[in-house]
This record gives structure tokens, sequence and C-alpha cells, in this order.
């Protein structure tokens, strides 16, 4: 079987379109919580962010008005993502967008959980420590998690894995 080649298909002016829902509330006054949940028709190339059809995101984070560093903030995040079945079917026969595709997709949701501790250290400067782990990166079940230690926001995911990263 060929392999598909998105690129045969483009054409200018194609609409791409989808919606995105986000409820934030302040539980205490130490305490913020957060729901989002985003879709798209996802039939059409990705050009810009990521290639995600649907996604659905909770958390919060905490001041540290309680252990007495009100400037201080912890938080953390759960993310899963999904792509339809057309383009889950397009990666799997060797197709590439422009994040994924190393072909033989074996599909499972691609799932992240963050976390962070900002520590504030002197007028306006801070410090932050965290993590996140992607289970299934690049919606494959055939990769291995990565568990990414982060410092300064430095971590990135690209194609496979990020920086400072270890497969789990």
């Amino acid at each position: 079987m060929p392999r598909p080649d998105i690129t045969q298909t483009e054409r200018f002016g194609a609409v791409k379109y989808g919606f995105g829902l986000n409820t934030e509330q302040e539980i205490t006054g130490s305490l913020r919580l957060f729901a989002r949940f985003g879709w798209n028709e996802d039939q059409h190339e990705s050009f810009a962010y990521t290639e995600v059809g649907q996604t659905v995101s909770l958390g919060g984070d905490y001041n540290g008005r309680d252990w007495k560093r009100p400037n201080d903030k912890a938080g953390a995040a759960f993310v899963s993502n999904a792509i339809k079945r057309d383009h889950q079917n397009y990666l799997h026969y060797g197709g590439q967008g422009f994040l994924l595709g190393d072909g033989g997709l074996n599909y499972g949701r691609e799932t992240i959980l963050e976390w962070y501790y900002n520590a504030h250290l002197w007028r306006g400067l801070s410090a932050m420590a965290g993590g996140t782990e992607i289970v299934n990166p690049g919606y494959n079940r055939d990769r291995r998690a990565a568990l990414c230690a982060r410092g300064a926001d430095a971590c990135r995911v690209l194609k496979h894995f990020c920086c400072w990263c270890r497969p789990v």
C-alpha cells in the first residue's frame, strides 16, 4: 500500500474549525481549579500548535499562604488528547503530519500529567521545578511513556521525547 501524503490534497483557503470551553473557579483564597474541553473537525491538515482533534484537561493550583509563603504556588494538571479514526488511519499507514508520523501507529489516547512548584525568591525573582509524564506520546502505544523533569520551564515535547526526559 502506498504511503499516504496529505500534501496531495492541500487546497489554499481550506477551513479548519473547532471550539473550546473553559471554566475556572476560585474555591478558597488559596485554591483555584479549572476544566477545559476542546474539539476540532480533525479532517484538514493541522498547521499550528499541535495535532489534536479532542482535548480535555483538569487541574488547579494552590498558593503557599498556609505555609507562610503566599507568593509560592503549587499546581497540577491532567490532560487527555485524542485524534479521529481517519487521522489515526492516516498515521497508521505511514502518513506524516507536521509533528506526528513515523509509520505503524498503534493508537492510544495521549495522556499527560504535569505538576510544578513555583517558589518566590526575592522581588519578582522566582524558581520553578516540576515534571511532566506523557503516556502514549504522539498517540502511539508502542512509544514508552516519557517522564520529563522541568526547571525554568525548559521541557518541550517535539517529535519523540523532550529535553531532560527519560522513558519510564
